[in-house]
């Protein structure tokens, strides 16, 4: 199964780079890649799969309702529990090319209930990244404080003092 990181590279997929969004996984090698690293196999169905959820999956974590961007991704999967050696163990019964994606929709799903309202966009409008907040607080606002939190407030501070008037 796929967990927060893998979640978080297929989420992430889509940057912005000087100004312009770029889409990684738009290289069918690049999809295949990230998808045999978690376990796949690649190839045109699971390609058109892993981008189907994860578009849907960029979504929903940036507000947008959940049931109807998912629907078609998980229909007709069935999580079936098994006897294992250490216990129960759930079996998912899914098409092959559809695993990785569905294990995706999994474990965006699994971080929504171990981790609510963890996971979301970074908030610099230029910035199309993710983010899980691991904090104590659950204050994190960006994806990269080097980055994207940085330059937000360099910006912030910058028009605070222009609109500071200077004394005479």
């Amino acid at each position: 199964m796929l967990d927060d990181h893998a979640l978080v590279q297929a989420l992430n997929s889509t940057p912005v780079a000087d100004g312009r969004s770029r889409d990684l996984w738009r290289d069918d090698r690049e999809v295949d890649r990230w998808a045999r690293e978690h376990g796949g196999l690649g190839g045109d169905g699971e390609r058109r799969w892993l981008r189907t959820a994860r578009d849907a999956l960029q979504a929903v974590a940036a507000g947008a309702p959940a049931e109807p961007r998912l629907r078609r991704v998980l229909a007709g999967v069935r999580k079936v529990p098994r006897p294992g050696v250490s216990g129960i163990e759930w079996h998912l019964e899914v098409p092959p090319e559809r695993r990785l994606a569905v294990e995706l929709v999994l474990a965006w799903a699994d971080v929504e209930e171990r981790m609510p309202g963890r996971l979301r966009p970074c908030e610099n409008p230029e910035c199309r990244l993710f983010l899980v907040d691991r904090s104590r607080a659950n204050t994190a606002r960006w994806c990269s404080m080097k980055t994207c939190g940085n330059r937000l407030k360099a910006r912030r501070h910058q028009a605070r003092t222009r609109e500071t008037p200077r004394p005479e």
